[in-house]
Parts: C-alpha cells; sequence; structure tokens
C-alpha cells in the first residue's frame, strides 16, 4: 500500500526577478512502512519535496496524496488536521520550545490533540524513555544537548503514532556518533511501530541506513534504488 503519491509534481519559487524550478515533473510512490532518504546537493529540489508531502507548501501544478488523502483538494484547515494527525515532522533545528520542558514539548501535539492530561504524561515519558532521555523530563531545550534536544524532537514527532514522520536533515548539526543513535532509534520506530520516515539529507549516513535511496537532481529524480 503506498502511503505518499506524487503525480508530474511542479513547483517554481521566485527568487529577486528570477524563477528557479524547484521541481520539475516529479513522479513518485512511496510505500506505507518505507525507511527513504531524499538525497541530493542543496537545491536539488529534496526539501521543497519533503515539504509538499507534509503540506507546508503546495505544488504549482500535479497531484499530491498523503495516506489517501489528495492534498490539492483540502482547504487550510483540513491541511493543519492532516498534519497534526497523521504526519510528524523533525526539524533540522529541531524547533523546540524554550520555555517549556522536553515532557511538555513532547505532550504539545497530543494537547492539540485533546489527548487527556495523564495519558499525555504518561505517553511522553514513555516516549522519552524509548529515546533515551529517562530522567530528563523535566530539563528545558537549553539544558540539554544538541543531540538530546534532537530526540526530544523526534520523541514529538512520533508520540501521537503518525502515519508518516518527515525529517530534514535531521543530523546535520550532530557529531558521527549521535547520528547514528538517533538513526537507530528511528530504525527501531520503523520496525516497531510501522511508521513510515523519508528523510532529505546529504549525509552519507543518512544514505546508508536507508532502504530507499531516492537522488533528486536539479528538481528530478536521477535515480532510485531499493536496497
Amino acid at each position: 500500500m503506498n502511503i505518499v503519491e506524487c503525480t508530474n509534481v511542479t513547483k517554481t519559487y521566485l527568487q529577486g526577478r528570477v524563477n528557479v524550478q524547484a521541481l520539475r515533473g516529479v513522479n513518485l510512490t512511496i510505500e506505507k512502512g518505507g525507511f527513504v532518504a531524499l538525497a541530493g546537493p542543496s537545491g536539488s529540489g529534496k526539501t521543497t519535496m519533503l515539504n509538499i508531502i507534509g503540506g507546508l507548501d503546495s505544488a504549482d501544478s500535479g497531484g499530491v496524496k498523503v495516506d489517501g488523502n489528495a492534498l490539492d483538494e483540502m482547504n487550510s484547515s483540513q491541511l493543519a488536521h492532516l498534519r497534526l494527525h497523521k504526519v510528524g515532522f523533525v526539524f533540522q533545528a529541531y524547533n523546540l520550545i524554550p520555555v517549556l520542558s522536553a515532557v511538555e514539548n513532547v505532550e504539545y501535539v497530543m494537547l492539540l490533540q485533546g489527548v487527556p492530561a495523564p495519558e499525555r504524561r504518561q505517553r511522553a515519558r514513555g516516549i522519552l524513555d524509548d529515546v533515551g532521555l529517562e530522567g530528563k523530563y523535566d530539563r528545558r531545550p537549553a539544558e540539554l544537548s544538541g543531540g538530546q534536544q534532537q530526540r526530544v524532537a523526534i520523541a514529538r514527532a512520533i508520540v501521537s503514532q503518525p502515519a508518516i514522520v518527515l525529517a530534514d536533515e535531521p543530523t546535520a548539526n550532530l557529531d558521527s556518533t549521535t547520528g547514528i543513535g538517533l538513526l537507530e532509534i528511528m530504525k527501531q520506530m520503523n520496525a516497531k511501530k510501522s511508521v513510515t520516515f523519508i528523510f532529505s539529507t546529504h549525509d552519507q549516513m543518512v544514505m546508508d541506513y536507508a532502504r530507499r535511496l531516492i537522488n533528486i537532481r536539479d528538481g528530478l529524480i536521477a535515480d532510485d534504488l531499493v536496497k
């Protein structure tokens, strides 16, 4: 079963007075439970593709379906609902709320979903334990290392059991040992919970971990390797 279906997707941005074609007609399907890397140099279109799949940006033309939902047929409220309930995001800059503790950051998505407070706290602590942050529930982001902050971000992305997690350069600010640890965590979550992971990356380590490697060059899929 395909969780992502992209058909002839195009996207053009205006940079100054110049039109830059980020995507030039991408056709892509990703199966449920995949562990997939979108690779390519800066400006290749991989992050644009990730943002369109996540409903953070819209295609100029073509069709995108996520878990059976046609994004171009959804209004802003419906897209927000999809992102809240179906998609988890892991950002390169972590995007944690600085005034909240680790457990409160993880709880935040569930708070928006209306999950009762006792269940929120139990699930948040459980997922923090899973990512190796037991006992650090009350630490704020400034009191955590970069690797620990990214672990909180991963916990936040997966605690609500989304159908798909989109990770934009998740290892970019981390040393190799920490990066490997985080990739192992995501690999285990993928195996145990069948959560689909899609990464945008130019990190060879992430490419090596991926079970499917899609190289994007100049807004087109250059090659697609299933390992």
